[in-house]
């Protein structure tokens, strides 16, 4: 992993994050250069110095993106905006739920996605999945069969602190997109929009909002109903196969890193095992779920368990990890492909030094994970197609 930031694993995983959905090395040199002393007091002072430098880039880049656009320069526009998007988001990511300027980031880091989509003229659908009186939001990437009929499609869920954005930007929907598979990202309660404009908190048991995202896929023409799979990265090792446990209609599953026993993790987080993805980190995860002090949260994780529940899967189940994972022992993928002893195909792939992507959820090369993904969903897909 690059660590720009020497012993600060927090700061060094928004980097390598940034790098992954499209921030440039000049950048991101710029960026860092007034904040490494700060990096030097711990993951969580300093964030506001990171907030500002981060920021400032980015509204240099936005103000540069308005320029293209009054010239005529709608992909140079759409291109910067990107950039800008990316920028804000880490900035915000790093933020303690009450600092204040956080807010306004995020609100500019929605209108530099929407610029972006706009002017480069994406493949991006902004669509709302009901959710039990209120909704969620998606970016939708639809892939385009050569027979003209309704194409597979995977839901993709965040994990604790990671947003629908990020996960267009890692470029999954598009590596997907072109192997003939539709994508539906989404901020479901917990993450993104969902927390922040919403107000809806996080659950442990998944399938409450897994299902309306699978129930509006299968209501498009262009989804093919029968061919809708599920994944998600980092805490999303645990919201996807808890929802494909429980909603047998999702058609595979994929945990893009292991999450077997977040609630069990927490405890040894307490006594220092372990890195935190995030500054702030017990202030974020109660923000995250809604608990009111650490107790009630400590109570409200013992529930995050795929203990007795991975078995419940019997569609293909994909499980991958890093091998030099920081935040989540590699023990954890182990106990879900184990486990998943009723999967009609089960996988485990670890990513090693040889193949690159060694980091937890590969963050340090997301290629890799990515490249072998896809090429499993689609290849998945096409075996349950043809009845294989």
């Amino acid at each position: 992993m690059y660590e720009p930031f020497v012993g600060n694993y927090v700061w060094n995983l928004s980097v390598n994050i940034a790098m992954g959905i499209g921030a440039e090395i000049g950048d991101i040199v710029e960026m860092n250069a007034p904040v490494i002393e700060a990096a030097k007091e711990g993951a969580d002072k300093g964030t506001a110095a990171f907030f500002d430098s981060w920021c400032g880039r980015a509204d240099q880049l936005v103000e540069q993106a308005k320029e293209n656009e009054r010239r005529g320069h709608n992909l140079s526009a759409s291109a910067k905006y990107h950039r800008a998007c990316v920028y804000y988001m880490i900035a915000e990511r790093m933020q303690s739920r009450d600092y204040a300027p956080r807010e306004e980031a995020y609100q500019k880091m929605l209108r530099a996605m929407t610029e972006s989509a706009r002017l480069g003229e994406l493949n991006c659908e902004r669509i709302e999945i009901p959710y039990e009186g209120s909704s969620y939001p998606g970016l939708f990437v639809k892939a385009e069969r050569a027979d003209g009929k309704p194409a597979p499609c995977m839901v993709h869920t965040n994990g604790l602190d990671s947003v629908k954005e990020m996960i267009y930007w890692s470029g999954i929907g598009e590596a997907l997109r072109k192997r003939g598979v539709s994508t539906l990202m989404i901020d479901h309660p917990g993450v993104g929009e969902a927390l922040r404009l919403r107000g809806l908190h996080g659950v442990y048991d998944s399938e409450r909002w897994g299902t309306p995202a699978y129930e509006t896929l299968a209501a498009r023409d262009d989804v093919d109903e029968n061919a809708i799979g599920i994944m998600g990265w980092s805490l999303g090792g645990y919201y996807a196969p808890r929802a494909a446990a429980f909603e047998d209609r999702f058609a595979l599953c994929v945990a893009w890193g292991a999450n077997h026993f977040w609630g069990e993790l927490q405890k040894r987080r307490l006594e220092n095992e372990g890195e935190n993805p995030v500054p702030h980190y017990w202030d974020h995860v109660m923000w995250v779920f809604g608990q009111p002090d650490m107790k009630a949260f400590m109570e409200f994780a013992e529930n995050m368990t795929l203990n007795g529940v991975v078995e419940r899967i019997k569609a293909p189940f994909l499980v991958t990890h890093g091998a030099n994972d920081r935040q989540i022992p590699i023990e954890a993928s182990d106990m879900s492909y184990s486990q998943a002893v009723n999967s009609a195909k089960r996988e485990l792939r670890v990513f090693t030094t040889d193949d690159g992507g060694v980091e937890h959820v590969s963050a340090d090369n997301m290629a890799a994970a990515k490249e072998f993904i896809s090429d499993w969903v689609s290849e998945t897909f096409d075996e349950l197609a043809r009845g294989a």
